[in-house]
């Protein structure tokens, strides 16, 4: 069983940078990150395929960055110029099918963390 572990999350103001981490047991063929705010549905935020590929949600882009250390195993995603839309518990989470990385649904993939919060102030 894959296990995921993020953290970096915290408080933050307006404009603020953080990076989160998440360290994982294995290298799977998708990764992503995924966050949801209070009382809202999960939201796909980016996606890493093993080849390197990336997605992003088109409202975040240019704005986060997804990147994998595959030796250290480890899952970053680089936030800058936070807003407070941005506040949101902010999961790692994989899937075996490299294929289908960009089109599967969020709700699909198979392992997930714990979460780390998110919370940017304004």
């Amino acid at each position: 069983q894959v296990q995921l572990t993020e953290s970096g999350g915290g408080s933050v103001q307006v404009g603020g940078s953080l990076r989160l981490s998440c360290v994982y047991s294995y290298n799977a063929g998708c990764m992503a990150w995924v966050r949801q705010a209070p009382e809202k549905e999960r939201e796909g935020v980016a996606r890493f395929r093993t080849d390197g590929s990336t997605r992003y949600a088109d409202s975040l882009k240019g704005r986060f960055t997804i990147s994998q250390d595959n030796v250290k195993k480890i899952l970053y995603l680089q936030m800058n110029d936070l807003k407070p839309e941005d506040t949101a518990v902010y999961y790692c989470t994989s899937s075996p099918l490299w294929s289908t990385c960009f089109s599967d649904p969020v709700a699909s993939f198979e392992y997930w963390g714990q979460g780390a919060q998110v919370t940017v102030s304004s």
